[in-house]
C-alpha cells in the first residue's frame, strides 16, 4: 500500500529544500521572468539611490563610495539628481512588475508568448471581477432542471458562492431508464445545473446535452446523464459522483441533492368527469379525483393538481444541503415545473425546516407563463397559496414579472402568470420587474432575473439589517427568534 507523506512529518531541512526547489522555479529557464526581476532589482536600487541623496541633503553624512559617485550625477544639486534618480528608480520598478505580470499570466493561461497591454488589462480586470465574485454573498437556489439553471446563468455575475440543491423526483425520459437499470439517482437535472455554472457553459451544454440515437444503442440517452452515471460508478456514491463531475467540469459553485433516498412524487389530482349523454346532450357529472404516482405522469393527466407529496414522506435531507442553507445569505426558490421541480425539495422535511429557520433573505422567483397540466391558470397569488399550503412560511416574498403585456403579442398561445389585483388583499409580499427574455417571451432573461434578484436582495438585507439594530439588546440567556 502506497502511504501519502503529509508535510506535517517533514524534517525541517525536508521543508526547507521544499521550499528552495519552489522558489527555483522562478529562475527556471523558460519563463522569461529573470531579466525583468533583475531589471526590479535595479529599479530598486536607483529609487533607493535617489532617496537617499534627497535625505543627504537633511544633513545625513555621505554614504556614495568614490568609484560609483561619478554615476550619480556629481554636478548636480542633491535635491536634483536625488529626484531624477527616484523618479527613474521608480520607473524600472514599475515597468519590472509590468513584464513579469506579463509573463506570469502567460504562463497560467498556457500561452507561449507574454500577453500585450489589453490582454493584460482583460486579465487583470477579470481577476478583480473573480476575487469581487469569490467574496459574494452565499447563496442557496433550489429547484429543478429547467428554470433554475437560467438564474444560475444569472447570478454568476454576482458570487461564485453559489449551491445549487437539485430534485431527485425525476422518473422521465434517460434519466428514468437510468434510474430503473442503473439505481442511480435521476442524472438529468444535475447534468442542466452543472453545464450552467461550468467555465465553459455554451461548449460544455452542447457537450452534456448531446443525444445517442437508437442506431447507436444508447436508447437516446444523453452524454450527460451517461458521463454522471460512469461518474457515480468510479466513485462509488451518486453524491460524490456530482461532486467528481463538477470538479472535472470547472464547475463555479456546488450542486447538491435535496435527498439522496429514493423519492418518488405522488399527486392528487381534481378534474371533471366525462358526462353521459342523453339524447345527444351531455348531462353534468360530478368531479373525479385521481391519484397519481410517478413525477413524469403527473402533467399527462390534466386537471387541476391539488397537492403533492412524496413517498416515503419522512425522506432523510443530504446534510450538505442543510448546511448551506443554514449559512446562507440568500435562499431563492427557482421558476420552472412548479409542482414537479420545486415542490419535491421543499416537501423534504429537513430541507422546509432548515430554510424556515435560516437567517438568510428568502425570495420565491415566479415563473412567467404557465406550465400546461400543472399550473394551467394559476397567478402570482395561486403560486404563494400553494407554496404556503406546502412549505408553511418558508418562503412569504415573491418576484413576480409585470412585463408580460408588452410580450402577449409576441407569443401565440401562452397564458401569463398574472399580478394580483391592486385591491387583493396579500398574505405575501410582492416585488416585480421586467424579467422576460425578448427573444423567448416565455421564459426568463439570465441577466434581467439576476440583475432584479439582486436588487430586491439589497432592499430586504438593508431592511433586516434595519430591524436588527432597532432591536434592543436582549439578555445572552433569552431564546433566539426564528425569523
Amino acid at each position: 500500500m502506497k502511504i501519502r507523506h503529509s508535510d506535517h512529518f517533514l524534517t525541517p531541512l525536508q521543508s526547507f529544500s521544499r521550499i528552495q526547489s519552489r522558489w527555483s522555479l522562478l529562475v527556471a529557464p523558460g519563463l522569461a521572468i529573470k531579466r525583468w526581476i533583475l531589471l526590479l532589482v535595479v529599479g530598486v536600487f536607483v529609487a533607493g539611490l535617489g532617496l537617499a541623496f534627497i535625505l543627504r541633503n537633511l544633513h545625513i553624512p555621505p554614504f556614495v563610495p568614490p568609484p560609483l559617485s561619478g554615476l550619480t550625477l556629481p554636478h548636480l544639486s542633491d535635491w536634483l539628481r536625488g529626484g531624477l534618480l527616484l523618479t527613474w528608480g521608480t520607473a524600472l520598478v514599475g515597468y519590472g512588475v509590468w513584464q513579469i505580470n506579463r509573463q506570469v499570466a502567460a504562463v497560467l493561461l498556457g500561452r507561449q508568448n507574454s500577453l500585450d497591454s489589453r490582454e493584460l488589462m482583460d486579465v487583470l480586470v477579470t481577476g478583480q471581477e473573480r476575487r469581487q465574485r469569490q467574496t459574494g454573498p452565499k447563496v442557496v437556489v433550489i429547484g429543478g432542471g429547467t428554470g433554475m439553471p437560467t438564474l444560475l446563468r444569472g447570478l454568476r455575475r454576482y458570487t461564485e458562492n453559489i449551491t445549487a440543491v437539485v430534485t431527485v423526483a425525476d422518473d422521465g425520459g434517460s434519466s428514468g431508464i437510468l434510474r430503473q437499470r442503473m439505481g442511480v439517482l435521476p442524472p438529468g437535472d444535475f447534468r442542466n445545473n452543472i453545464a450552467a455554472l461550468s467555465d465553459a457553459e455554451e461548449l460544455m451544454t452542447q457537450l452534456l446535452q448531446y443525444r445517442f440515437g437508437d442506431r447507436d444503442g444508447l436508447d437516446n440517452h444523453n452524454f450527460g446523464n451517461l458521463f454522471i452515471t460512469t461518474m457515480t460508478a468510479l466513485s462509488g456514491s451518486f453524491e460524490a459522483g456530482i461532486a467528481d463531475s463538477s470538479r472535472v467540469l470547472a464547475v463555479r459553485g456546488r450542486i447538491l441533492p435535496s435527498t439522496l433516498d429514493n423519492v418518488v412524487l405522488c399527486a392528487e389530482i381534481k378534474r371533471p368527469r366525462r358526462g353521459e349523454y342523453v339524447n345527444g346532450d351531455e348531462q353534468p357529472h360530478p368531479e373525479e379525483w385521481l391519484f397519481v404516482r410517478g413525477e413524469s405522469q403527473i402533467a399527462g393527466v390534466g386537471g387541476e393538481i391539488v397537492r403533492v407529496h412524496l413517498e416515503p414522506s419522512e425522506c432523510r435531507a443530504y446534510p450538505e444541503t442543510v448546511q448551506a442553507l443554514l449559512q446562507a445569505d440568500l435562499i431563492l426558490a427557482a421558476p420552472g415545473s412548479f409542482f414537479t421541480s420545486l415542490m419535491p425539495n421543499l416537501l423534504v422535511p429537513y430541507v422546509r425546516e432548515a430554510i424556515r429557520a435560516s437567517r438568510a433573505v428568502r425570495l420565491y422567483v415566479c415563473n412567467v407563463a404557465t406550465e400546461a397540466g400543472e399550473t394551467d391558470g394559476f397567478g402570482v397569488s395561486d403560486h404563494m397559496r400553494h407554496l404556503r399550503m406546502h412549505a408553511g412560511d418558508a418562503f412569504t416574498t415573491v418576484l413576480a414579472n409585470d412585463a408580460y403585456v408588452r410580450h402577449a403579442a409576441d407569443v401565440a398561445g401562452v397564458e401569463w402568470v398574472t399580478l394580483p389585483s391592486a385591491d387583493e388583499p396579500l398574505d405575501y409580499r410582492l416585488f416585480t420587474g421586467d424579467l422576460v427574455d425578448d427573444a423567448a417571451p416565455r421564459h426568463h432573461h439570465p441577466a434581467k432575473m439576476a440583475t432584479r434578484v439582486m436588487d430586491v436582495y439589497r432592499i430586504l438585507l438593508a431592511e433586516k439589517e434595519e430591524q436588527k439594530s432597532e432591536t434592543p439588546a436582549s439578555s445572552p440567556f433569552a431564546r433566539p427568534v426564528i425569523e
